[in-house]
């Protein structure tokens, strides 16, 4: 994510942030008092303060979910290690980071639940060897 991304979201943030104080400052002068609610102005700075420390939290926390980078297609998968979900004799199904793939085993045959590396790919196919020599 670049820098003027995260200024813009920045900026948008505190704006809101600001109209939500201001809400709650407006609901607190004059809708509350409205039904006999009475809060003392020190509750209202206590709320007030965990608000923007909330809203402070969420934006860190989203800029950090946002800047990561997810790894995704398959070239990004070359190199990977996983498990045979099936007997690859030779094709077959594999496990890598939780996903299933169609793959096709290189120079043996790999049983169930044997570890795989991911050699290279070829379309939707990975070509994978055993992680292990018997």
């Amino acid at each position: 994510m670049n820098r003027n991304l995260t200024l813009a979201r920045l900026a948008l943030a505190v704006l809101s942030t600001t109209l939500e104080e201001a809400a709650i400052w407006v609901v607190w002068r004059w809708l509350l008092p409205e039904f006999d609610i009475n809060i003392p102005i020190s509750a209202l700075i206590v709320i007030m303060i965990g608000w923007a420390a909330f809203s402070t939290w969420l934006f860190i926390l989203t800029t950090r979910a946002l800047k990561r980078q997810a790894a995704v297609g398959l070239p990004s998968m070359v190199g990977a290690v996983g498990k045979a979900a099936s007997r690859l004799a030779p094709e077959g199904l594999v496990k890598i980071r939780g996903e299933l793939w169609g793959a096709m085993a290189e120079g043996r045959n790999i049983e169930p639940g044997e570890e795989i590396v991911v050699e290279k790919e070829r379309g939707l196919k990975l070509y994978v060897r055993g992680a292990t020599k018997r």
